[in-house]
């Protein structure tokens, strides 16, 4: 199963590893032709109702390879306003081939001529809302026709993940009530619940692109453009006292990485050497010189005004410091990225709080977890002790590992200049800018792919010479990566 969000990130990751999106496409109008083939013979008449996406597209293909049968293509809409290249090339591969084909752009003009098979190819997944004209009228044609309907990837106005209508919200559901559906890599959740027989069709997208980060990861993470100051991501980050770079690191991460403000509670004796750092970051000081459990409570009120608390840059590993980790974490019910060393207390707590715990390989065996140098063992090792804490793990190497216990994402951007001190502390104020926005899972998947995109441009630049702040002002372009 794979949702409708998942696979356009999936879609667009092959693109990524060099598989055409006009190849995928040309594999999926082949497989809506071998559905619209198993059901009906040579000479039957069929018509494809197309829109103007790759929906569409998929079925201005599909016609090229029913060459036996009686075509016609009726786009609804205008040429013109076909919306992706591909589609368009290929509506255009349908003209100069001279097949039937028609264009509609208003409703009342819509009528079928009795066709043994209907191919709905008008809208696809991630379609939101009742159907339009001439789509409405369309779809009512189709269910009056007495045809066999073939949709393809989903029926039009039905929702791929949950198999309701699009429209039934307003109470003004319309779909197409398909006797078949071809869908494309894998079941989309919501298919099952129809009355339809469906065909999952292998369009050639290799399992690299479900299982590593890339590109596509990064579709849906957007900021509204009428938002305001503080919606997309406030965070804290709780650290500092041996050290003073490290919270600063992951402060200006976050900011970089697109959160809309960011404080950094750390003891006082270093609260002004942090600021110093940047005027953008918003210092909240300790008493003393180190985090202790006296400070709980206040760290705790401190959090309550953020959506994601980062936890344990440059905190050191003192006594008093781990019994504030461990009694911040067992009251603390909101959603934190746990790093450094604050990292070793975790699998000892009973906390509510949802945990993104960011560990090199030596850390999660600290931890108890296990590793090894194979990277799908070393996955599966990741997967089994995520499962038994509880929490996402995100599992530094020179091939990362995400995993919530259920889910597996493996991460191959970055390189060996990385392994510089705070580049760890630079990727966990990433993860906690994207935690705001999204879930722990993808947070820590998109989190380790744009810093080592940061990483990657800055070796270009720098070599092995490069040094964590390299990085920070290189992840907003790495978030833009297409």
């Amino acid at each position: 199963m794979i949702t409708t969000d998942r696979m356009a990130a999936v879609d667009a990751n092959a693109a990524a590893l060099g598989v055409p999106r006009k190849q995928l496409m040309e594999s999926s109008g082949n497989a809506v032709a071998r559905e619209v083939r198993a059901i009906a013979e040579p000479g039957a008449s069929v018509e494809l109702l197309c829109g103007r996406g790759n929906n569409g597209g998929d079925a201005f293909v599909a016609a090229r390879f029913l060459s036996a049968y009686d075509v016609t293509v009726r786009l609804l809409g205008r040429p013109a306003s076909i919306r992706t290249e591909i589609a368009r090339e290929n509506w255009a591969a349908l003209r100069s081939a001279d097949l039937s084909t028609a264009t509609v752009t208003d409703a009342a003009d819509l009528a079928l001529d009795d066709p043994d098979v209907v191919v709905d190819a008008m809208l696809g997944t991630g379609v939101t809302g009742a159907l339009r004209e001439p789509e409405r009228t369309a779809a009512r044609l189709a269910n009056e026709s007495g045809a066999a309907v073939v949709a393809v990837d989903v029926p039009s106005g039905i929702d791929a993940d949950t198999g309701e209508p699009t429209g039934s919200e307003a109470g003004d559901a319309v779909c197409v009530e398909a006797d078949r559906v071809v869908t494309f890599h894998d079941e989309k959740p919501g298919l099952g619940s129809l009355d339809a027989a469906v065909t999952v069709a292998d369009i050639g997208i290799p399992a690299a692109a479900e299982r590593f980060t890339g590109p596509g990861d990064l579709l849906g993470i957007a900021r509204d453009p009428t938002s305001h100051k503080g919606e997309n991501g406030e965070v804290l980050v709780i650290g500092g006292g041996p050290y003073t770079g490290a919270p600063s690191l992951s402060a200006r991460s976050a900011l970089r990485t697109g959160a809309d403000l960011v404080r950094v509670a750390c003891p006082e004796t270093v609260a002004e050497t942090v600021q110093g750092y940047s005027a953008d970051l918003i210092v909240r000081e300790l008493s003393g010189d180190r985090l202790r459990p006296a400070h709980v409570d206040r760290a705790l009120d401190l959090a309550a005004g953020n959506d994601v608390v980062v936890l344990g840059p440059g905190i050191g590993d003192g006594d008093e410091t781990h019994q504030f980790v461990r009694a911040f974490l067992s009251r603390y019910d909101g959603r934190a990225v746990v790093d450094a060393d604050a990292l070793r207390v975790v699998p000892e707590i009973d906390t509510d709080a949802e945990l993104i715990c960011t560990p090199h390989q030596g850390e999660l065996v600290g931890m108890g977890g296990e590793t090894a140098g194979d990277p799908d063992e070393r996955a599966a090792l990741v997967r089994s002790f995520a499962d038994e804490i509880g929490h996402t793990l995100l599992v530094k190497g020179a091939t990362d590992v995400v995993s919530d216990g259920e889910a597996v994402r493996l991460n191959r951007t970055g390189n060996p200049g990385m392994t510089v001190g705070g580049t760890g502390d630079v990727l966990a104020g990433a993860v906690g800018a994207l935690a705001a926005v999204t879930d722990p899972f993808r947070a820590a998947a998109v989190g380790v792919y744009v810093n080592g995109l940061a990483g990657d441009a800055a070796a270009d630049d720098a070599g092995y010479g490069l040094v964590a702040t390299d990085l920070i002002d290189r992840l907003p372009e790495a978030m833009r990566d297409e």
